[in-house]
This record gives C-alpha cells, structure tokens and sequence, in this order.
C-alpha cells in the first residue's frame, strides 16, 4: 500500500521519472485501476450533492470503460495518426500512465463542499490533464509535448462523441450525466 500511495503522490507532482516507471513496470496494472477506481468513487462521493447515488454508481463505471476507451484512442491516435519516428507502445503500457495520471482525481472528493466543491473538482480536472498529456508523451516515447497535446484533445472530442453516442443509444440523457 506504501508503494501505491508513494506512486500516487509521484503521479501527482507530475513527476516523469514516475511515467516512466511505470510504463516499463508491467506488475502495476493493478495499481492503475486502483487508482482509476479510487479516483472515480471520489467523483462521485463529490458529486453526490448533484447526482445522488445514481451519480456515484454511474460515474464509477462510466470512469473505468472510460479509461479503457480513452487509452485505446490514445493508442491509435498516438501511435498510427500522430507517430514520432521513436514512438513505441502498447496498450499495457498506455493503460498503466493513463490509469497513473487519474492521480489527482482522488482530490475530486472534494467536490462534496458547497461552493467551493465545484472549483476544487475543476481544478483538480486541469491537473488531471496536465498529468495525462505527461503520461502520454511518455508512453508515446514523444520529444514533443505539443504532439501529446494534440494526441489528448483529438483523442478528447472522438471519445465524447463516442460516449455521447453509447448514452443516446441506452436511453441515458447525456447532458444529465456527470462527467460527460
């Protein structure tokens, strides 16, 4: 648990030494959806006050298949549409830096205070992906950090029109749901 926390707080200071880690460390996966999964309760613990438990439940589950969609369009984008001639990955690797730089996102139990609940949660969302363009440019093996930039809003706008789509199709108003 020491290591995990250790590596949370590494993750959190946006440390790269800790991306690089671990993206080479196959044995932390486990790690990484700990913490998506912390990461997300937390979401929704602070956004109870909005969603209700409904909110807790679905942004729980919407974060985990959310982390698995975001890393595979990261993956593609990445590595076939925007490929540095050093780029090489896979998906392990993409999974455990993304899952890495949800980090921040256990702050976002902070959401729960009134008023200043909804400013802590933005701000923890800018960290959160400031942390992720990191763990993209390192898993990506990028010298650019513009180029993961890049990478994190195309890979943005394809998944909210996939989740968006993935909603409409089970009759769940997207503009009612957290975090979409």
């Amino acid at each position: 648990m020491a290591i995990l926390i250790d590596r949370m707080i590494r993750a959190s200071k946006l440390d790269v030494s800790l991306y690089e880690e671990v993206e080479a460390d196959k044995g932390s996966m486990g790690q990484a959806v700990t913490i998506v999964v912390l990461s997300s309760i937390a979401a929704g613990i602070g956004s109870l006050g909005v969603f209700g438990i409904e909110g807790l439940i679905f942004t729980t589950i919407g974060a985990l298949v959310g982390w698995l969609i975001w890393a595979f369009l990261t993956f593609i984008i990445g590595t076939k549409l925007l490929p540095e001639p050093g780029t090489k990955t896979d998906m392990g690797e993409m999974l455990r830096t993304i899952g890495f730089s949800s980090s921040p996102g256990v702050l976002r139990i902070l959401g729960i205070i009134p008023v200043a609940g909804g400013i802590i949660t933005f701000a923890v969302g800018i960290w959160m992906l400031v942390a992720m363009i990191i763990a993209v440019r390192q898993a990506l093996d990028y010298k650019s950090t513009w180029r993961a930039v890049g990478v994190c809003l195309i890979g943005f706008v394809v998944y909210f029109v996939i989740m968006y789509f993935i909603l409409t199709i089970i009759g769940v108003n997207p503009a009612a749901q957290p975090g979409v």
